[in-house]
């Protein structure tokens, strides 16, 4: 029952805030990189990222079981965070790379980065769970240090999608040469020229308002459709013209051109340094206190046996499925959106800021709340106010920025609260297995959990690469993206809504209220009490 030093709930909290570097990173941006950038199709996209994380399931459990039965002087879970930290970092890096190859060996290289990378990631992230439930027996306690880990996994999120972008924008300049000749007031020829080969660059103004058309149709897309920037590939010295209208005293410094291949890898670099210095961090500033009962006996199968008994965990392996569906949706298709829809990917990384400061807050307030209505009815009403909410960007046109932004917030507030409380209440689980069998698996309960929530994002960019494709939707196609602009907006509103909902129904079914919770902690804490005395 020993109360968690602030340092040790902050010290954690830098674990999550690493993980999400990773985790919001690829659900982010992963999708748009290998559609936008890498130029893989988005059906063959979504179904790599289905299979990955159905077969991600296996190592999940596998590491679950190993963690349990690892016994250092550091403890069973803590010392696999210290060795998956750099190695965690190295494989995000190579899953932002992008060689040169055939179609065909650019799904072979993403599919295998991609299954490394959720190796590597359960191999982390699996102990890291479980760790808050041997941290402390207090529910209550575990609840606090919940939301200490949710403000640093949303600060983590904040990081990578609030700074990615202007990383990308920062690492991507290929110092181009850039003449602006003026036609008449709002429209302009631009001509640009590379002094080296760059395979995939993004051409836009500053403020992201001006309609590039090809000055040659015959060099761009056939049909020389106006949008708000274009993708292309740079020849050195050969020389790209544009005529750009819309805005007014363009100049060549208004004129933003960007390598995304080199901005993302070096992005990427970057980040993963930050991400394994945090989980260093987590090693040393945190302690395990709760073991297993002494007389518990190694046995693979009652563990198993225990595990498809416990209802809660069974309730809960299928919240963090739907919520995970749920909120991958959104995160996934965000770039997308604000790309394709709005036409300012820069704006995207605002708007994820502003939904990360949201997430810190309702981090925070989920304990009190928790308190106040319990953490079942609290999962309840977060589902359903967050979907009816996020239903509501179905009606915002392009220009609806304020409202885009203010239904977001207001959304994300809400779903902060699903995770929040999801790993706090596999810890309840966890207990529960001990009060009613006298055995306690602490890694397997968190594994299979951590499992659904993976394969829920996995779930969701099928969702998503499925509902694009069925637009016909092609990132280096500028015709082919504003024929999917419709999945575009079902994907960012409705579609999650339909998920959210789902969920709260079956959030009904679960069995453990606060005072059931309350009588598990009690007599949990009495047997062992007794255990340390005998």
């Amino acid at each position: 029952m020993e109360k968690l030093s602030l340092k040790e709930k902050i010290g954690y909290a830098l674990g999550d805030g690493a993980a999400n570097i990773a985790w919001r990173g690829v659900s982010t941006f992963l999708f748009i990189f290998y559609t936008d950038v890498f130029g893989i199709n988005p059906a063959a996209v979504g179904l790599l990222l289905l299979i990955a994380r159905f077969s991600d399931g296996v190592s999940d459990i596998a590491m679950g079981i190993i963690g349990d039965r690892t016994n250092t002087k550091y403890g069973k879970f803590r010392p696999w965070i210290l060795w998956s930290a750099i190695p965690l970092g190295v494989i995000l890096s190579l899953l932002f790379m992008s060689p040169n190859l055939s179609a065909t060996g650019k799904i072979i290289y993403a599919y295998t980065t991609y299954i490394i990378f959720t190796l590597v990631y359960t191999a982390n992230n699996i102990p890291y769970g479980a760790l808050m439930a041997v941290m402390t027996g207090d529910d209550k306690e575990r609840t606090s240090l919940g939301s200490y880990r949710m403000v640093g996994a949303f600060s983590g999120g904040m990081l990578v999608q609030g700074a990615l972008l202007f990383l990308v924008a920062q690492f991507g300049n290929i110092n181009p040469t850039i003449d602006v000749n003026k036609l008449d007031s709002k429209k302009y020829e631009v001509t640009v020229s590379s002094p080296k080969d760059v395979e995939n660059v993004n051409i836009k103004t500053d403020d992201g308002i001006a309609l590039f058309t090809w000055a040659n149709a015959s060099s761009g897309d056939s049909l020389n459709v106006p949008t708000q920037g274009k993708s292309f590939s740079m020849e050195a010295q050969k020389k790209y013209s544009f005529v750009v209208a819309g805005e007014e005293n363009i100049e060549a410094k208004d004129i933003t051109i960007i390598d995304q291949k080199r901005g993302y890898s070096n992005s990427i670099y970057l980040l993963s340094v930050f991400l394994s210095l945090a989980l260093i961090a987590t090693f040393y500033t945190t302690k395990e206190r709760v073991t297993p009962p002494k007389s518990q006996e190694t046995n693979l199968g009652k563990d198993l046996k225990d595990l498809i008994r416990n209802r809660p965990w069974i309730i809960m392996l299928i919240i963090g499925l739907v919520f995970q569906i749920y909120n991958s949706i959104k995160q996934g298709i965000v770039v997308i959106y604000f790309s394709h829809y709005l036409h300012d990917q820069l704006l995207a990384g605002s708007y994820m800021v502003a939904l990360m400061v949201a997430s810190i807050g309702g981090a925070m307030i989920t304990s009190p709340l928790g308190k106040r209505f319990g953490k079942r009815n609290l999962f309840i009403y977060a589902f359903i106010f967050s979907g009816l909410v996020n239903a509501l960007l179905a009606f915002c046109g392009p220009d609806d920025i304020v409202g885009i932004f203010s239904i977001g917030i207001i959304s994300e507030f809400a779903a902060a609260i699903f995770p929040t409380l999801f790993f706090a209440m596999l810890g309840d689980a966890a207990d529960y297995s001990e009060f009613k069998n006298g055995r306690r698996a602490t890694g397997l309960i968190y594994s299979a959990g951590s499992f659904s929530t993976k394969l829920g994002g996995g779930v969701a960019g099928a969702i998503i690469g499925f509902v694009l494709a069925a637009f016909h939707y092609n990132g280096q196609d500028e015709l082919a993206i504003q024929g999917a602009v419709p999945g575009i907006i079902m994907l960012m509103s409705w579609i999650p809504t339909i998920v959210a909902l789902v969920g709260a129904g079956l959030m009904v079914l679960y069995p453990l209220d606060q005072k059931k919770m309350d009588e598990i902690t009690i007599e949990l804490n009495s047997r062992r009490a007794k255990e340390i005395y005998n």
